[in-house]
């Protein structure tokens, strides 16, 4: 799409990618726009914009005139001095830009084994260019690129295993990232594309079959590094080795040959399979659907709520703006469009509006960023008894800390997550049709 509304089409590269050179003067590029047989995408409309640590600083500018982040910061290339350039240029998105952020329901952003002060700036500049929508900046994930990249013996506790290193690096970035993003997710990108899109073929499973035929210290040797890997005299081709390793890396190429010598007559997609299961594709996906997608009905309605509030507001009639409040009011008022307050008070808590304790903050954003009950309770396997004596409970506390001791953004809030509580309580016991009064509950505790 060009900036003057024309558009011209053009097929992927023979790779299946988009091409690297377009043709056409990048200047009077607004946009591209990639159309992909893929289902997970029916649903879902994917922007994708160039990482903050990119080479290349106008890429970098980039993205960071998309998030609204020079407004925030001036610059976020880690110095101390935040004079960068504030001009109405890079203040200034063209439309399709700045519908695009508006527009964005939810951000899947990439770390790395470190997480930099631009992180935190990045995903605060998403938080501020979005807590104007009811529907708000509250679907945020991270993921951990690379997983299989990270030195086991620099993560306590992982024990000489990558994965598990990976796993828990991953939750101490999700302590230091929230309430930013509601998780952090190890993925080892490189295993999930190869897979996933058929990039790995059954030569390079045969191939995969010699190496596990070769003796263990050959290949704990070859295994050591990339150019040992390639280099080493073994009967697979250098040539195919040098595209195992594109594709899977030396631990994807450990991994593969571990399932073949366990499974020697493993088949090509069982391999893929157990690849994909390794990338750790499978948890974002879940992660997406809880986070993302369980809840996009509500984001929508939450969207057009405000666009009628918007219209009504613009409209200058005092009485029209009453009578579109009231019936917004009434219809929030329904058990079921609950969600709708729980998104808005999500938005409180992760935009900075309200400020909660630490506990509290991770309380609400389980509560509201799960669609699985066990998952909203914090409590995964727990028998549907032992989760609605829980959720009453719950309901008490906050309805008592919203009375006693709470300000009055922090009583918003709990109202809110009282009402969530108490719904969940009805869900388990049967009772999803009645609305009786929750008994009151005296005193605060934690």
């Amino acid at each position: 799409m060009f900036t003057d509304g024309t558009k011209q089409v053009q097929p992927f590269a023979p790779d299946g990618g988009i091409p690297a050179e377009l043709g056409v003067d990048i200047d009077r590029v607004s946009h591209v726009e990639a159309y992909l047989t893929n289902a997970v995408l029916r649903d879902m409309t994917v922007i994708d914009t160039p990482g903050l640590g990119s080479l290349d600083s106008s890429s970098v500018a980039r993205t960071q005139k998309l998030l609204g982040a020079t407004r925030l910061s001036g610059s976020l290339d880690g110095d101390d001095d935040s004079t960068g350039d504030t001009s109405a240029e890079d203040d200034t998105l063209d439309d399709n830009s700045r519908g695009a952020l508006v527009g964005a329901e939810a951000v899947l952003y990439v770390v790395t084994q470190g997480v930099r002060s631009d992180d935190h700036q990045a995903l605060a500049a998403f938080t501020a260019a979005t807590a104007a929508r009811e529907a708000g900046p509250v679907n945020a994930i991270a993921v951990l690129n690379k997983a299989d990249t990270i030195p086991p013996e620099s993560v306590d506790g992982a024990d000489g295993d990558v994965w598990t290193a990976a796993s828990l690096l991953a939750r101490k970035q999700a302590a230091v990232l929230r309430p930013r993003v509601a998780d952090v997710l190890p993925v080892i990108g490189l295993l999930a594309e190869s897979t996933e899109t058929g990039a790995f073929t059954p030569t390079e499973a045969e191939a995969l079959r010699t190496l596990a035929g070769l003796d263990d210290g050959d290949l704990e040797v070859m295994l050591v590094s990339a150019d040992i890997f390639t280099s080493w005299e073994c009967d697979v081709p250098a040539g195919v080795r040098v595209r195992l390793l594109e594709k899977l890396d030396l631990f994807g190429i450990r991994h593969a040959v571990d399932v073949i010598r366990a499974e020697p007559g493993v088949t090509v997609g069982a391999l893929h399979r157990k690849l994909l299961d390794v990338s750790g594709l499978a948890a974002v996906r879940t992660r997406l659907a809880e986070v993302f997608a369980a809840r996009a009905d509500g984001i929508k309605a939450a969207a057009a709520l405000a666009s009628i509030t918007a219209f009504a507001h613009d409209s200058g009639d005092r009485a029209e703006k009453q009578r579109v409040h009231d019936a917004i009011e009434m219809l929030l008022a329904r058990p079921e469009a609950h969600q709708l307050r729980l998104l808005e008070t999500l938005t409180l808590v992760t935009s900075g509006a309200v400020e909660m304790p630490d506990d509290l903050t991770e309380e609400v954003l389980r509560v509201g960023s799960n669609a699985d009950v066990a998952a909203q309770l914090g409590m995964p396997g727990a028998p549907a008894d032992q989760l609605a004596a829980y959720a009453l409970e719950r309901a008490g506390w906050w309805r008592s800390f919203a009375s006693f001791g709470a300000t009055p953004g922090q009583a918003r809030v709990a109202h809110v997550v009282h009402r969530a509580y108490f719904l969940l309580w009805q869900r388990l016991k049967g009772r999803g049709g009645q609305n009786p009064a929750p008994p009151a509950h005296q005193g605060v505790r934690r």
